[in-house]
């Protein structure tokens, strides 16, 4: 029924062998729990908390998110920016959309490369699987980043890739001194669609718990974006593709964040308003660890902007910053 595709996603090549990707994975023992407060090292129970898009039309893209994801619309509203759509699995805000007609594409910038939502049970990867084929949605990619992520990419109808991705238990993947990703197989779509078997033919949607798993981006400057997501911020570096990818996180996850060139480098930053990524959004566990980043922030002379309304449910404040490619990173604290 699936034949999957692994080319192009976490290396322009068709199968990612161990010995291209290098790690930098550390050990979780209590010590480096606490490394956060004195090293300028992420707090391990940060998090991405959800993107927000600008797209041309909603009536062309918002199906896709509520029927072929089911995604639930959490709200609606008209604002003087445009018209705007949050959507989730019941819980949280999960990714929001901008309505502007007029805003001028990307073209060859920087930009989104994918978007990763998360399903914590593997039967609701078959559920979205199912879905896809019952809808005839076009895939990107059926890829096992092994030994870790379980991957379906496809593009909404403006061309924004989306990752949806279960993960199995931490300890098949997370190993010291390994990458997370040993290379890339064909999604085993079989064993996926036998898990449905005896389920009910009623799906509501991916469960609440649901959660934005990471994103990876496109920039033109590798060192830049380093220098920036690993000194700045405080991700660690999980692992990389030397001169061409990437991959951090907080508190070992296989990547929170993730950056590449292979749309060019040097590529210019992605000019501000164009359709595509507005800003993903942060969200650091305690008013302390939010204070201990923005001072980084301060100190590298990086200019932040107040967005309040930027916050989801359960988080304060929000604060707007740039990386080096011109993309979109909110700060918020969780309040729950």
């Amino acid at each position: 029924m699936w034949k999957g595709r692994t080319e192009g996603w976490y290396a322009p090549c068709d199968q990612t062998s161990e010995s291209q990707m290098t790690a930098d994975v550390r050990s979780a023992d209590a010590t480096e729990q606490k490394a956060h407060e004195v090293t300028g090292v992420l707090d391990p129970q940060t998090v991405l908390d959800h993107a927000h898009l600008i797209v041309h039309s909603l009536d062309k893209v918002l199906p896709f998110y509520t029927d072929v994801l089911r995604f639930k619309v959490h709200r609606r509203e008209d604002q003087p920016d445009g018209r705007f759509v949050a959507l989730g699995a019941g819980a949280h805000d999960l990714l929001r959309l901008t309505e502007r007609p007029a805003s001028p594409s990307a073209g060859r910038t920087a930009g989104m490369y994918h978007m990763s939502f998360v399903v914590q049970e593997r039967v609701d990867l078959a559920r979205w699987l199912q879905r896809i084929a019952e809808t005839k949605t076009p895939v990107e990619g059926l890829v096992h980043h092994a030994p870790a992520a379980e991957a379906i990419y496809l593009p909404d109808p403006e061309g924004n890739t989306v990752e949806l991705n279960w993960d199995p238990p931490r300890e098949v993947w997370s190993r010291p001194g390994q990458p997370p990703f040993k290379g890339n197989l064909p999604l085993d779509t079989d064993s996926l669609l036998q898990l449905l078997v005896g389920q009910p033919e009623e799906w509501a949607g991916p469960p609440p718990d649901t959660t934005f798993s990471h994103i990876h981006l496109y920039v033109g400057d590798l060192e830049a974006a380093s220098r920036f997501y690993e000194g700045v911020l405080g991700f660690e570096r999980t692992a990389a593709f030397p001169g061409q990818a990437v991959f951090v996180s907080a508190g070992g996850y296989h990547h929170h964040v993730a950056f590449n060139v292979w749309k060019g480098r040097g590529i210019p930053p992605q000019p501000e308003g164009s359709a595509g990524l507005r800003y993903y959004v942060v969200r650091l566990p305690d008013q302390p660890e939010f204070n201990r980043v923005l001072a980084r922030v301060r100190a590298a002379g990086l200019p932040v902007q107040d967005v309040p309304d930027a916050a989801n449910a359960g988080a304060t404040g929000g604060v707007l910053l740039r990386d080096p490619a011109g993309l979109g990173v909110v700060l918020a604290v969780d309040s729950a």
